[in-house]
C-alpha cells in the first residue's frame, strides 16, 4: 500500500478547499493535494492509502525510456535497449543499458538495476509511493481520489502523511507568502531595489520573488495552523531559542527584511530559500550579511542543487550546453533576455554531484562568474571539476569587469550572446591567469605558472589533450629552455601535480655573450652593436631568464661595479657566471660572437611565433573563423620562408 491525495467528504458547517491558503495568491493552478478546513482546527494535507494495482498500472503505461531520457542521454543499440553514461558511477563510455520491452535498467559497470520507480526514487531521492506519483505526473495518468465518510477519518489519514510531503506543501505556502508580502507598503523598498535592477512583473512571476517582512512572527502566525509543528521546526524557515528549561522556544522568522528567492528541485518543487537584505547593518550598528540561504535539512543540500535546472535543463539538452553564473540574479536578468540554458551555482562551493547533474543533459559548458578574485577562484575550481568528468569547457570574461547580470541590462543580450560565442578554451584562460599570477621572466616564475597548470592538466583523461595543453603553456609563459619543456611534458605525460623551483635557470651561450659585450665601455663596438641591436628589438630577450638584466644594460652604460646593475639575486648570479670568463687567444673577437648571439635570437624568435601560429590556426580552423585563419596561415607561410633563409 501507498498513500497519495485525496479529497474529503465534508458535513455541515465544514468545506474541504484546494484554495490557496488564506492570504495567498489565488492565480496558481491548485496543487494535487487536499487542504481540509475545519472550523477553529488546522488545516490538514490528507493522503490515503491506494492499492498496488495503481501502480502496475502506471508501470505498464510509463514509457521507461523517456522518462530515463529525461535525466540523461540514450542512444538505441538495439532493437530495444538503449545506452547511456551511467548517473550511479563515474564512467568514461556508457554501460548502463534500459530495455524498452521489460521496462528494466541495468549497469554493466556498477550493476545497479531496477524500474522506472527505482530510477526515479535513485535520482530525485523519494520514496516509492512519491515515485508513483511522480512517474504518473509525468505520463499524465490521472491520480485516484477517494471520499472520506468524516472528517475525523480524513485526519487520521492527514496524520500518516510524510515529513517531506509536508516541508513541500509548506515551502510552497511560503512562497505564495512572500509573494504576497511584495505586494504589501513595508516591501515598497524592495519593490524599487528590484525595479532599479531591472526586474519585470513577468520576472517576479517567473521566478516567483518575494520579500520577507521586517517582523519575528507574522509568517509563524499565517503559517503555524495550517502545518504541524514538526514540520514548521524542520523546515528551516523558523528558528527558536532553547530555554532555560531545557525547552524549545517559541519559534520565529528566519528571514526578516529580505527579498526571497525560492529555490526549487530539478522537479520544480520549492526546497528551499536565498535572501538578500535590504540593509548592510541592523538596528545596533552591527553588519548584516547581504545573502543567507535557507539551511540544509530533509529537502534541501546546498551541494546537490543547482538554481534554475528545472527550468534550464530543456534548454540545456536542446543547445548541448550549459552557462554557468554566480549569483541568482546574473542568472535571472540572462534567462529572462532570452538564454534559458543558464545555471547558478549560488554562492557555494561547485560540487562534483552539481557536475553529474550537469552531465545528464550536456557535456559542455560556460563558466561566466565575477571576474574579482573569489570569482576567479572559484572560476578555476569548477574548471577542475568539469574537466575531470571530461566536459568541453569555455569560459567567459565580460568587459569593463561586470557580471552578468549587469552586462545584460548594460549592453543588452546581443552583445552577451556574442560574447558567449567568443569564449576561450578553458586551456588558454588558465594560461592567461597562469601569466597574471606570474608575470616575471624568471625560472621562479616559469616553474611557479607551470606548477598553477599542472593540476589542471593532470585532471584531463585523454593524453594527447593533455600534451597540447602542455605544448600551448610552454609556447604562451615563453618557456624555451629545452629543460623546462621537457620537465613540463614529462609532468603533463605522468599527470603529476608540480615540478621542482631551480634555484638558477642555466644560462645560454648567447646570454653570456651579450651580457659580456654589454658591460663594456661606451664606445667598444661590440657593447655598441648589442645595445643598438636590443633596444630596436626587446621582442628578440622578451622570454629570456636574463631579460630585464639585457634591457638595463642596453639602455645605459654599465655601473663601475657590473654587479649594481642587477636588481635581484638570480640576476647578479646569473652576470657574475657570465663574467667569471677568461677569454683565449684562440677565441674569435667579441664583435663576431655578439653577430652569431643577434642572429641567434632573430632564429629562435621565428620559431617561437611559428610555435604560436600553429596553436592560432588551430584554433581559428575550429571556431571557422575563416577572416582570421586566412591571415594566420599568410603570417606562417612568411615566417616559414624567413626561418629557411636565415
Amino acid at each position: 500500500m501507498f498513500f497519495i491525495a485525496v479529497r474529503a467528504r465534508c458535513g455541515p458547517g465544514e468545506r474541504a478547499s484546494r484554495d490557496p491558503l488564506p492570504g495567498f495568491s489565488s492565480d496558481r493552478k491548485p496543487r494535487p493535494r487536499l487542504i481540509y478546513t475545519h472550523p477553529g482546527s488546522s488545516t490538514l494535507v490528507v493522503c490515503i492509502p491506494v492499492a498496488d494495482d495503481f501502480a502496475q498500472l502506471v508501470k505498464q503505461q510509463a514509457d521507461i525510456v523517456r522518462i530515463v531520457g529525461d535525466y540523461l542521454k540514450l542512444r538505441k543499440t538495439g532493437a530495444q535497449n538503449y545506452t547511456g553514461l551511467c548517473p550511479f558511477h563515474k564512467e568514461k563510455t556508457g554501460s548502463f543499458s534500459v530495455n524498452a520491452t521489460h521496462g528494466y535498467y541495468y549497469c554493466f559497470g556498477c550493476h545497479e538495476k531496477g524500474d522506472v520507480f527505482t530510477f526515479v526514487m535513485k535520482m530525485d531521492g523519494l520514496s516509492f509511493p512519491e515515485a508513483v506519483r511522480a512517474v504518473a505526473v509525468k505520463c499524465g495518468i490521472a491520480l485516484p481520489r477517494r471520499e472520506f465518510s468524516s472528517p475525523e477519518e480524513a485526519r487520521v489519514y492527514g496524520e500518516a502523511a510524510g515529513l517531506r510531503r509536508q516541508l513541500i506543501d509548506l515551502h510552497e505556502a511560503a512562497t505564495q507568502y512572500f509573494e504576497a508580502q511584495l505586494k504589501s507598503p513595508e516591501a515598497a523598498r524592495a519593490r524599487e531595489y528590484l525595479t532599479g535592477r531591472g526586474v519585470s512583473a513577468e520576472t517576479l512571476k517567473t521566478f516567483r520573488i518575494g520579500y520577507a517582512p521586517d517582523d519575528f512572527n507574522h509568517m509563524r502566525d499565517a503559517l503555524g495552523p495550517h502545518f504541524p509543528e514538526e514540520a514548521l521546526r524542520a523546515s528551516g524557515l523558523f528558528k527558536s531559542k532553547e530555554q532555560a528549561d531545557g525547552s524549545r522556544g517559541q519559534l520565529y522568522a528566519f528571514f526578516r527584511k529580505r527579498i526571497t528567492f525560492p529555490i526549487a528541485n530539478e522537479a520544480g518543487k520549492i526546497i528551499a530559500f536565498t535572501a538578500r537584505a535590504l540593509d548592510a547593518v541592523d538596528d545596533q550598528g552591527r553588519a548584516i550579511g547581504k545573502y543567507v540561504n535557507s539551511p540544509e535539512g530533509p529537502l534541501y543540500s546546498k551541494g546537490n542543487v543547482l538554481f534554475n535546472l528545472d527550468k534550464a535543463k530543456a534548454e540545456m539538452r536542446k543547445s548541448d550546453f550549459a552557462v554557468l553564473v554566480e549569483g541568482q540574479m546574473d542568472c535571472i536578468s540572462v534567462y529572462m533576455a532570452g538564454i534559458h540554458n543558464v545555471l547558478a551555482i549560488s554562492g557555494t562551493a561547485f560540487t562534483e554531484m552539481q557536475v553529474r547533474q550537469i552531465a545528464r543533459f550536456t557535456k559542455r559548458a560556460i563558466v561566466n562568474f565575477d571576474p574579482d578574485t573569489a570569482g576567479a577562484t572559484a572560476a578555476e575550481r569548477s574548471i577542475g571539476l568539469l574537466i575531470a568528468e571530461d566536459f568541453e569547457v569555455k569560459v567567459v570574461t565580460l568587459e569593463g569587469g561586470l557580471d552578468p547580470d549587469r552586462f545584460v541590462r548594460e549592453q543588452g543580450i546581443q552583445a552577451y550572446g556574442a560574447m558567449l560565442r567568443g569564449a576561450k578554451r578553458h586551456s588558454d584562460y588558465l594560461i592567461d591567469r597562469a601569466r597574471q599570477q606570474f608575470p616575471g621572466r624568471t625560472a621562479e616564475a616559469k616553474v611557479g605558472a607551470m606548477n598553477f597548470l599542472l593540476p589542471h592538466i593532470r585532471r584531463m583523461t585523454h593524453p594527447i589533450r593533455r600534451n597540447q595543453f602542455a605544448e600551448d603553456a610552454a609556447n604562451k609563459l615563453g618557456i624555451d629552455s629545452a629543460l623546462l619543456r621537457q620537465e613540463l611534458k614529462q609532468a603533463a605525460a605522468q599527470r603529476v601535480a608540480s615540478v621542482p623551483v631551480q634555484r638558477t635557470e642555466p644560462l645560454t651561450e648567447t646570454e653570456r655573450v651579450l651580457l659580456r659585450a654589454l658591460v663594456l665601455p661606451e664606445p667598444d663596438p661590440a657593447r655598441k652593436l648589442a645595445a643598438g641591436a636590443l633596444a630596436g628589438h626587446p621582442a628578440w630577450i622578451a622570454d629570456l631568464a636574463t631579460a630585464d638584466l639585457l634591457d638595463t644594460l642596453a639602455h645605459a652604460p654599465a655601473p663601475l661595479n657590473p654587479l649594481d646593475a642587477a636588481s635581484t639575486d638570480e640576476a647578479r648570479a646569473h652576470l657574475a657566471h657570465a663574467l667569471d670568463y677568461s677569454p683565449r687567444p684562440s677565441d674569435p673577437p667579441l664583435t663576431g660572437l655578439v653577430e652569431g648571439a643577434l642572429h641567434t635570437l632573430e632564429h629562435r624568435r621565428l620559431e617561437r611565433r611559428q610555435r604560436e601560429l600553429r596553436s592560432q590556426i588551430a584554433e581559428a580552423d575550429r571556431r571557422g573563423d575563416q577572416a582570421m585563419l586566412s591571415q594566420f596561415i599568410a603570417e606562417k607561410l612568411d615566417i616559414d620562408r624567413q626561418l629557411r633563409n636565415h
